[in-house]
């Protein structure tokens, strides 16, 4: 596959987020078969980079993660989170969850269950708006002069948080929403990343699939699926943005792709330091989503797509909020 580089890191065009491994989106796969996906990404499209987090699950998505990977751990780069001010069994410390002490245990016991010495890629998975950036920009430039990590990244941070941390410890990476349904970082946080060499990873770059165009407003999502109470799968917005989805087919047909593929060559053929990672689950979909880092839209191609995009009005939104509610992240907030 082809790569891109995320300031100092090289990875694939398309990572493989594996959230869904766990939780998330319904009924998860047996382990067996998620381990095998995810082992399948590597050996067969090329994929090197791959993204969990210690809330996933509650520290399963990373154990996980840790078991597929293990046998090549060498060969590709793995990115993970801490959640500042959010508590998980055994992080409980005085000094509260956001300080020195309590970021070098979240890393450390996020090595251990990822079975590894180091993490390419260590986010700080929200930034709160009440604390300094600069002090966890301060810690991770510590952890990368020790080798525990190799860079690091925020998710989800404005441009004035972005900058801040950035003076202080440079930034690998933005991890944030992106996808032709969710475009706000467009304004101010992805033209700050390309002035100051800063990668741009995109969460749910599918808009939780619905791009994929396998979902129909009959769809019924259950159990700890966030398409629940993600207001863009509401039976009557996902009639409304039907428009979108007849746009992509239509560019699809031309290019013989699909429409998922479209997205996701959208974003990459925009910027080459955005790294989409979709979540896949089944073998099509690896072939699909990877087989998109192959489709590209030449400048006239993506004028004619923005053009008509400009004349469409996306219904629905996701909010973390509203993901919480729901209780798939399974976390214990302390104030």
């Amino acid at each position: 596959m082809k790569t891109r580089k995320l300031r100092n890191l090289t990875v694939s065009a398309v990572g493989m987020g594996c959230m869904g491994f766990s939780h998330g989106y319904g009924a998860v796969p047996p382990e067996s078969e998620s381990i095998r996906l995810m082992r399948s990404a590597y050996e067969d499209y090329g994929c090197t980079f791959f993204d969990t987090a210690e809330v996933y699950a509650a520290y399963e998505n990373e154990i996980l993660v840790g078991k597929a990977l293990k046998p090549i751990r060498d060969k590709i780069v793995l990115a993970t989170k801490f959640m500042p001010e959010v508590f998980l069994p055994g992080q409980e410390i005085p000094e509260g969850k956001t300080s020195r002490k309590g970021v070098r245990n979240a890393l450390e016991a996020s090595l251990k269950r990822l079975q590894t010495d180091y993490i390419d890629l260590y986010y700080e998975h929200r930034v709160p708006a009440n604390r300094d950036v600069a002090e966890v920009a301060t810690w991770m430039g510590e952890l990368i002069k020790e080798g525990k990590i190799l860079g690091w990244g925020v998710s989800e941070a404005t441009s004035e948080q972005i900058k801040r941390a950035h003076s202080v410890t440079p930034l690998t990476a933005v991890q944030s929403e992106y996808s032709i349904m969710e475009r706000k970082y467009e304004r101010d946080v992805i033209p700050l990343c390309k002035e100051l060499n800063i990668g741009f990873v995109a969460f749910s770059p599918m808009a939780g699939g619905f791009l994929s165009g396998k979902y129909s407003a009959q769809t019924k999502f259950e159990g700890d699926d966030v398409r629940r109470v993600i207001t863009r799968f509401s039976k009557e917005n996902m009639e409304a943005n039907q428009s979108l989805l007849d746009l992509l087919n239509r560019f699809a047909a031309n290019k013989n792709s699909t429409p998922a593929q479209i997205s996701l060559a959208w974003m990459m053929c925009k910027n080459d330091f955005v790294v989409p990672i979709p979540g896949m689950r089944r073998d099509e979909r690896l072939k699909e989503n990877f087989g998109a880092a192959d489709v590209v839209l030449d400048k006239d191609e993506l004028v004619a797509l923005e053009k008509a995009l400009a004349k469409i009005t996306i219904h629905g939104d996701r909010k973390d909020s509203d993901i919480q509610k729901l209780g798939t992240i399974k976390t214990v907030a302390k104030s």
